[in-house]
């Protein structure tokens, strides 16, 4: 078996890294597109009924951000998979390494500072409650999150107080109540009642354990990871994993194109202003990119070398060998003299016996 350094030598290894290089550019552009195509369509839907004040709230803005970082940074790595340009993949080298040690930045700075980054997770979600029916996104998503965690609000139930349809100095039949999220479902398939939080504001947490959840869900999302941590590391590699791959597949790519750059296997145009001619290269299988590597190279060689004088190949040969004594120089003036002939003459008679 070939080892690694014979092997990213071959052909087979230079199209294996690009062309994986490629699709993953590819498939991660697609899914690019397809994120930011999703976020302008819901602000776009979001824009009709807009009274939401805080932009950076919508679920719309952060998934087109998502989508146009995803979308770019994919297609920087493939057209410089494509190209072999080596620019554009130290670029999207370069990028992915920043946004991965972000990632772990951030990660590493919610887990040390845990009670700060749950004060801002408040703070937020008090403000999208504050909100809360001016913006559905924003609605759907905290309706699902109560359901799947059996929680209510951000820190506690009683976030719901700063809503102006559900504190307690109102006068409609949501004041002093929580949304029917939080409400307790007893069966599956039941009907919910969306009145069941009426009046919960105002009683004490002991009193509402069969009613509502009284848990926020704050709370209650680090609970589920602390409870399923298989599940939450899981997650964690699919987030980190594929970067890390795209990571490693850029590096070895760019890294042969170095190589390759340095070796007579590339058409290196920069040779030709020096000692070649456009016109005397053969550039069959050199492809539309004018770069693809081929065994042998593109430089012309030529057939075979030129016949050369037998005086000429005597000097070559003098220059071979070492320096000779005076005592070996007249030894062999006195073997080409019992022969008659010198060294040039024995040269020339070797050359008419072959």
């Amino acid at each position: 078996m070939p080892s690694y350094s014979e092997l990213r030598k071959t052909n087979r290894f230079y199209y294996f890294i690009k062309f994986t290089l490629n699709i993953y550019s590819m498939l991660f552009s697609l899914m690019g597109l397809c994120v930011l195509c999703v976020g302008v369509y819901a602000e776009v839907e979001r824009q009709k009924n807009r009274t939401l004040e805080g932009v950076f709230l919508a679920p719309a803005v952060v998934l087109i951000l998502l989508g146009l970082v995803m979308f770019t940074v994919s297609l920087v790595g493939m057209v410089g998979s494509l190209r072999d340009n080596k620019t554009l993949l130290h670029m999207f080298l370069c990028v992915l390494c920043v946004l991965l040690l972000l990632q772990a930045v951030a990660l590493i700075t919610a887990l040390i500072f845990e009670k700060k980054t749950s004060a801002l997770f408040q703070k937020s979600i008090r403000e999208g409650i504050k909100h809360y029916y001016d913006d559905l996104d924003f609605k759907n998503i905290l309706d699902f999150v109560q359901q799947k965690f059996s929680c209510c609000g951000g820190d506690e139930y009683k976030d719901w107080s700063v809503n102006q349809y559900h504190f307690c100095n109102g006068t409609g039949p949501l004041a002093c109540g929580v949304p029917y999220t939080c409400c307790l479902q007893r069966e599956v398939g039941e009907v919910v009642n969306t009145f069941c939080g009426y009046k919960t504001l105002t009683q004490q947490r002991e009193a509402l354990h069969e009613l509502i959840h009284v848990r926020g869900c704050i709370h209650a999302v680090n609970l589920w990871m602390s409870d399923n941590i298989g599940m939450t590391v899981a997650l964690c590699c699919a987030i980190g994993l594929p970067q890390l791959l795209g990571i490693m597949l850029s590096c070895a790519f760019w890294n042969l194109l170095v190589d390759m750059s340095e070796s007579t296997d590339m058409v290196d145009f920069r040779l030709l202003k020096k000692s070649f001619q456009y016109s005397e290269l053969d550039l069959a299988g050199a492809g539309w990119c004018m770069c693809l590597p081929r065994d042998g190279g593109y430089l012309p060689v030529p057939a075979s070398e030129p016949e050369l004088d037998p005086i000429d190949l005597h000097l070559q040969k003098l220059k071979k060998q070492p320096p000779r004594t005076h005592s070996q120089l007249r030894e062999l003036q006195e073997s080409l003299s019992a022969t008659g002939l010198d060294e040039v003459d024995a040269g020339r008679k070797i050359k008419r016996e072959h």
